[in-house]
């Protein structure tokens, strides 16, 4: 589904992205693991072109996304959900308006379907009883299942979550975490989720990739991921410094 080919990246003289190379399975959920300051969310806006490589090339379903523009650009947006780092919800609109701007904004529905839409995310991700509330009236975790419903509304065929579980006590940590776990089986999308919470990640993906000094050095089967003898991945695991 997402292949990044020697991916490079430099802000300010500072190189991010030193040839990135990762291949993302198709209807699977990945994790992109790593120290702050690798690049794992600057390797999230490449996915979806909100940055462009120095070098190297993105493909999403085959296709390099660089050339993309105007309505071909935002046919290959619309079939991405994105949970920001934070949630991003819009302070001044309910649960229920924030899970159904997107709806408003990128399809021609009536409010009757609309609504049915917003109902059906937001029992996915059991907040039924809290539409008509604003994110001020609501828990942490709680905004975290909100901008997950928003970013599962549109049935996306992938879906990136940057940091979904950020500031979360252990308990809601893993009801977020099992939340994403049964939506993704249930959707059957692509899953790109960057994290820091590991080992608790662990439990619900299908795959781990870590970033090191800009670059790849292990993608595998979590099973495999976490017996991995590579030094930098067992320094990581172990709580010491990459």
């Amino acid at each position: 589904m997402i292949e990044l080919i020697d991916v490079h990246k430099r802000f300010d003289g500072q190189q991010v992205l030193r040839g990135v190379k990762l291949t993302i399975p198709d209807r699977r959920l990945t994790a992109i693991i790593g120290s702050s300051g690798t690049g794992k969310t600057v390797l999230l806006k490449h996915i979806v072109r909100l940055l462009q490589p120095d070098a190297g090339r993105v493909l999403v379903d085959g296709e390099d996304v660089a050339p993309l523009g105007g309505s071909s650009l935002r046919r290959m947006r619309e079939g991405f959900g994105v949970l920001f780092q934070g949630g991003a919800l819009f302070d001044s609109l309910t649960v229920y308006e924030n899970v159904a701007f997107p709806l408003r904004e990128r399809t021609r529905l009536g409010e009757r379907a609309i609504s049915d839409r917003v109902e059906e995310s937001l029992a996915s991700v059991e907040l039924d009883g809290a539409r008509h509330k604003y994110p001020s009236d609501i828990s942490g975790g709680m905004r975290k299942r909100v901008a997950l419903a928003r970013a599962i509304v549109l049935s996306p065929r992938v879906v990136l979550l940057d940091e979904p579980t950020t500031g979360l006590d252990p308990i809601l940590l893993r009801t977020v975490l099992g939340l994403i776990r049964r939506t993704h089986e249930t959707l059957g999308f692509t899953g790109v989720l960057v994290s820091h919470d590991v080992p608790a990640i662990f439990s619900v993906v299908d795959s781990v990739a870590m970033l090191h000094d800009g670059v790849v050095v292990e993608h595998r089967e979590t099973h495999e991921f976490t017996r991995s003898a590579n030094p930098s991945v067992r320094r990581f695991l172990d709580g010491g410094a990459p």
